[in-house]
């Protein structure tokens, strides 16, 4: 095999596999029995056939050959990329974080996971007979985990969850937690594929280097972030869709091309299922397939039927396993839904039109007048001309969002308290979303957005054109999803945790531009009638360039570690609960930092008191403890909080650091954590 065959397979590997599990656990964990014996069994014939489907191709055939660069067939970009990608998983692996005290969505998902991959099925039961029935002052619920119907649901999708299972099968936490670096090691192998298809092999390391030192990179790796397997399916699935049209290029082997079409498809349709938001990131694929149909492309009809089938499988599991969690978000997805029909029936109208003859005709007249016109010069200025408007945004906005909720009241106390300490003016309400852009600019820097507004204004030309056809789809996903993300980004907006937003697409979008206007400078140099070696020169220079204000953000990250000793401190507290113990939380914050560890990692019935509860409505539900067999426990942060029911034992200390939170500059620093578990075993009554 080929070097250049070697590269295209082993980036567009990693999609394929999170497509085979993610189509073998979902029908499993629907039916009740996600378990390994029949998940391996079904998964591994399964991943050989999507393999070999999606990584085949003609004879002669290589993804990127066609861009201008190096031969294919040369090796050192390819290992380029490996080492790039290696070196970053074990700086990963070395640096990754233990984030599984439930306190934001990485915890969330591991405790998710971690029901998953003991219990195999949902919702989570109440288990309301370990306390002696049902209390009025007992409740379930805790963040990210809604009580709904008379069961615990975990609020997220479950594709994520069902990605990090079965690490938890070989490795318990620990394993799940270094699925983060791995996953991201193979989102940065996934970006050098799908910048060798797009703009040559040669700038394949040079992809994989920029994104893998960003900062946002560089967090949501070391923690269990659902964008990890989101980014690895849109990247595979755009990579796949270029070499589906590749291999149908000629017309030949058109089954085949399908086939990765279908693929592609149902690559980008199962970010659905990893993150209901990515629903709106696939929308210009609905337009694309349509495209593809209205030129009498068979490809289209397969792209559809992947995408209808991998989103329809993130539908279903939502409204079936994860609806308090949609209702939660109703205010945004409704829209979202009106949005996605109003796409769906343009789409369906617009292939009619272009395959009728006589509409057909005349729009075809039209575009290539558009072609030829002004138009396209004119869209290439607009685009610099959007960019600036985003730069000028803070000076004529200042977006806030009162409280509608008690989650959006929670989030203003957090937001003033960060403002507090940066001395800031306190207004919880601020959301700093008119800052969207210049939270780009502290992670990738100046050169490399000025340098992807020119890559953007040259694409949006050629494809006004009719040139570049390749990069129809990348384009449409990046400009629709970046532009969305800029104005409302949606977020809590403290630095790093809100990077997470830019990663899915938007800064993976935005280096891709850059190394293609680099490759074109370089190019450009090469036709002004300088020499190769001035060429290379330019290109090193250029990319030097981009990378210093990356590294001047990250690098104080690159070498600090976080969320240490939770695992060896939860398993301690675990072992502490001895079998056939009940435990309630009488303290809010233990509630909803520990509630779901205790009865997911510790396998033991856990509830919480309501804040209207009293010592006796305690000893109420002691008592009703004791009449199960069971013997109680009773949790909080304090001691005091538990000395009333009984001798107070520490049963979890915690001292280690977290990522500090940051609102108008990029983010440095760390602050601490400490946290600590008490509890006492109350006398039978």
């Amino acid at each position: 095999m080929d070097a250049g065959r070697l590269l295209a397979r082993a980036t567009a590997a990693p999609a394929l596999v999170v497509v085979a599990w993610l189509a073998v656990s979902l029908p499993l964990l629907m039916a009740g029995v996600f378990r390994p014996a029949p998940a391996v069994a079904l998964f591994l014939p399964v991943a050989a056939l999507v393999l070999w489907l999606g990584l085949r191709s003609r004879p002669g055939n290589v993804p990127g050959g066609r861009s201008e660069g190096p031969h294919p067939g040369q090796r050192w970009p390819v290992w380029s990329v490996f080492a790039v990608t290696a070196a970053f998983l074990v700086l990963q692996i070395v640096m990754c974080s233990e984030q599984i005290v439930v306190r934001r969505d990485p915890a969330s998902y591991v405790q998710f996971a971690t029901w998953l991959a003991e219990h195999g099925s949902l919702p989570i039961p109440l288990m309301e007979g370990a306390f002696g029935g049902a209390h009025g002052v007992l409740r379930f619920d805790s963040p990210a985990f809604y009580q709904d119907g008379g069961a615990v649901v975990p609020q997220f999708m479950a594709g994520w969850p069902l990605v990090l299972a079965p690490a938890g099968w070989i490795g318990g936490a620990h394993g799940m937690l270094l699925m983060a670096p791995l996953l991201g090691a193979c989102c940065v192998l996934s970006f050098a594929g799908l910048v060798a298809r797009l703009v040559g092999p040669r700038w394949a390391p040079a992809g994989a280097l920029l994104l893998a030192l960003t900062l946002p990179m560089l967090y949501v790796s070391r923690n269990t972030f659902s964008e990890l397997p989101a980014i690895i399916l849109l990247l595979g699935g755009l990579s796949l869709m270029y070499d589906s049209r590749e291999d149908s290029g000629d017309g030949r082997d058109g089954r085949a091309a399908g086939l990765k079409a279908f693929l592609a498809g149902a690559a980008l349709g199962l970010i659905v299922l990893v993150r209901i938001d990515g629903l709106r990131d696939v929308l210009p694929v609905v337009a694309f397939a349509g495209l593809l149909i209205a030129r009498r492309r068979t490809a289209g009809y397969w792209t559809a039927g992947g995408l209808l089938l991998g989103a329809g499988a993130g539908v279903v599991e939502g409204f079936t396993m994860s609806r308090p969690y949609l209702s939660y978000l109703r205010s945004s997805l409704v829209p979202l839904a009106a949005i996605a029909a109003a796409v769906l029936v343009l789409t369906v109208l617009m292939a009619a039109a272009l395959r009728w003859d006589r509409t057909g005709t005349r729009l075809r007249r039209a575009g290539a007048a558009v072609a030829r016109g002004r138009a396209p010069g004119a869209a290439a200025v607009l685009t610099v001309l959007v960019l600036v408007g985003f730069a000028v945004r803070p000076l004529v906005q200042t977006v806030r969002r009162p409280p509608a909720t008690r989650d959006d009241e929670l989030n203003v106390r957090f937001i003033e308290m960060v403002q507090k300490i940066q001395h800031l003016p306190v207004d919880g309400t601020r959301q700093y979303s008119e800052l969207s852009l210049y939270w780009v600019v502290w992670y990738i820097g100046v050169p490399a957005l000025l340098f992807a507004a020119v890559g953007a204004a040259l694409l949006v030309r050629r494809l006004l054109r009719g040139q570049s056809p390749e990069w129809l789809l990348p384009f449409a996903m990046v400009v629709w999803t970046t532009a969305q993300v800029l104005v409302r980004p949606g977020i809590t907006p403290d630095h790093p945790w809100a990077s997470r937003r830019l990663i899915g697409l938007v800064i993976p979008g935005v280096l891709l531009f850059t190394v293609f206007a680099s490759a074109w400078a370089v190019r450009r140099v090469r036709r002004l009638g300088y020499g190769p070696k001035a060429a290379r020169a330019c290109a090193v220079a250029g990319v030097a360039l981009m990378l210093v204000p990356v590294v001047l953000t990250s690098g104080g990250y690159l070498v600090t570690r976080t969320e240490q000793g939770e695992v060896a401190a939860v398993d301690g507290m675990c072992r502490s609960l001895r079998p056939g113990a009940s435990v309630v939380v009488v303290e809010q914050a233990t509630a909803d930092r520990f509630l779901q560890v205790v009865r997911g990692m510790c396998g033991l019935p856990a509830a919480r008191t309501t804040g209207a509860a009293s010592r006796d409505d305690v000893q109420g539900v002691v008592a009703g403890v004791y009449r199960a067999g069971r013997r109680p426990v009773i949790m909080a942060s304090r001691p005091d909080q538990v000395a009333p029911y009984g001798t107070p034992r520490r049963v979890l200390h915690v001292v280690t650091r977290q990522d500090g939170r940051t609102l108008t500059g990029p983010p440095g620093g760390t602050w601490g954590l400490t946290m600590d578990v008490w509890t006492a075993e109350p006398a039978r009554p």
